[in-house]
Formats: structure tokens, C-alpha cells, sequence
């Protein structure tokens, strides 16, 4: 298996770019990166990701982001094809002020209906003997069920990667096509029924970073005229879709999240993709 090169734990600006930007992005940091082996060869040097977020009857996840929440996180599970063999990462992206932490562990598909169902997997489930990825799942699954999660939303995209050539310190990614539609099955599949795309034509980049924010990100930002915003392929994606069709029937937003504030918080990201989308404001 190929030597997992997420970074556990960074800082992560993200800015909705179009195209024409991402294009000179590319050109920017092909002189400073190297691109992902997953996408050398792809057209338009992208693969497919394919995440199936969980979340509470109630979307207390989902509410978290809505509401700013400092300390927050994401349960997802991610997969890259089809293929019955191929396997499952359940990944927890923690969100801790300005800091992104995360744990991923993988897990051979055979058992991940019982991981689901509340079960630690055993040795011989796992993909890897990295004893981290064991603790990731552990973690996910107690997260779980503290929380009464389960599947809620299928999220699919393709990224174009950048990584450095000579550590794991400096990641840039380029995300476009992102689709959303509920999921409320353990079905991992690639293909949508009904799908709806976030954010339009535009592309999500991200710049990651362990250490310093690097010089040439400076200047890149400067000369492309880059403007930092928020960017939630779940959260944007729920709002877009709209939220009545990801919560289970009878289910209402958690007290925290029923306040005037709140809500007006949620409409405020409306108004932010909706310009975004329409180009009324700089993204």
C-alpha cells in the first residue's frame, strides 16, 4: 500500500476561485511543488474523492459549522472507486481554533458495516499495522456514537494535488465538480441519483501548511489577487441542497441551534454562496 502522506495535523486557508484562476494557480506552483502521483497521467491532473459524511438525526454536526463552533469536527468516511475490495477510511477532521487535526485509519470493506454498527475492528481489518490508524478508528466510532451519528450525505469531487518534493510541510489542492445529495446507506457507490453541485464552476483551493505560512504563498496570494473565505463541501452543501432533505423524519435542529443568532448566521451563508455563485462579490 502506498505510504499515506496526510498531514495530521495543520493550518489550512481555503479560497472559491474560478477557473481561469486555478489555471495560473497550476502554472504558480508547479514551480515549487510536485504533482500527486494519483494525478499525474489524470485528465486535468485530478482524481475522485468520495466522502460519506455522518451526522445526527438532528445535524448537530452540521450546526456545529454553522454556528462558528471553535472545537469542532467532521465524521466521514472516504473511498475512491467501486471496487468491493478496496478499502474504507474513516477519517475525523477536528477543527481546533485556527489548527486542523486529523486521524484516518483504513479498514477493508468487509468490515466496515460492524465498525458502523459500534464494533472496534480487529487487527486483521485493518489496512495498515500503523497502531495510529487503529486508534483513529477507535476514536471515530466512539465519536459516533456519542453523538448517535450515522450516514447522511454523499460528497464527491475532484482534486488536483500539489505536495512538496521533499517533506510533507506544504500541500496545495484544487477541488472542482463538488456534488452533494443525501445518503442515509452504508452504499458506497460513485454514481449519483440526483445530485446537486455546490459550488457551481467555480474551484475550491486550499493551502496547507505544518510549519510556517511559506513566502511564495504570500506572493502567489498577492499576485492573484487571492481573498480568504470559507468553504465547507458538507456545510455549503447541505445549505445549497436545502436542509429539510438531510434530516430524518420528525427531526428538528438541537437547541443550541434554534436561537435568532443561529439562524441568522445561516443566512448569512446563503448570502455568501449565493454571491459567490453569481459572482457578485470576490471570492
Amino acid at each position: 500500500m502506498p505510504e499515506d502522506k496526510m498531514q495530521l495535523q495543520r493550518w489550512e486557508l481555503k479560497y472559491v476561485i474560478p477557473e481561469e484562476t486555478a489555471l495560473l494557480v497550476r502554472e504558480f506552483v508547479g514551480s515549487y511543488l510536485d504533482l500527486d502521483e494519483y494525478g499525474a497521467g489524470q485528465p486535468n491532473f485530478s482524481y475522485t474523492i468520495h466522502n460519506l459524511y455522518l451526522d445526527s438525526d438532528d445535524l448537530k454536526i452540521y450546526w456545529g459549522t454553522i454556528n462558528g463552533d471553535k472545537n469542532r469536527y467532521k465524521l466521514r468516511l472516504r473511498f475512491y472507486e467501486d471496487n468491493p475490495n478496496a478499502s474504507i477510511f474513516f477519517e475525523i477532521k477536528r477543527r481546533i481554533n485556527d489548527a486542523i487535526l486529523k486521524q484516518r485509519g483504513g479498514v477493508k470493506r468487509p468490515a466496515v458495516e460492524s465498525i458502523l454498527h459500534g464494533h472496534h475492528p480487529g487487527p486483521n481489518e485493518l489496512v495498515s499495522g500503523d497502531p495510529r490508524q487503529l486508534v483513529a478508528v477507535q476514536r471515530f466510532v466512539e465519536l459516533m456514537i456519542a453523538d448517535r451519528a450515522s450516514p447522511r450525505a454523499h460528497v464527491s469531487y475532484l482534486r488536483e494535488a500539489w505536495i512538496s518534493p521533499t517533506d510533507n510541510s506544504v500541500r496545495v489542492t484544487l477541488d472542482r465538480q463538488v456534488d452533494i445529495e443525501p445518503n442515509f446507506t452504508t452504499r458506497f457507490r460513485a454514481a449519483f441519483d440526483n445530485p446537486t453541485r455546490v459550488f457551481g464552476d467555480l474551484v475550491i483551493l486550499e493551502l496547507k501548511f505544518t510549519g510556517r505560512f511559506p513566502g511564495w504563498f504570500t506572493e502567489m496570494v498577492r499576485a492573484l489577487g487571492l481573498r480568504q473565505c470559507s468553504a465547507s463541501k458538507y456545510a455549503d452543501g447541505i445549505v445549497n441542497r436545502g436542509e429539510a432533505e438531510f434530516y430524518t423524519l420528525g427531526s428538528d435542529p438541537p437547541d443550541p441551534y434554534r436561537s435568532a443568532a443561529a439562524s441568522e448566521r445561516k443566512r448569512d451563508r446563503i448570502d455568501r454562496i449565493q454571491n459567490i455563485l453569481h459572482c457578485k462579490v470576490p471570492a
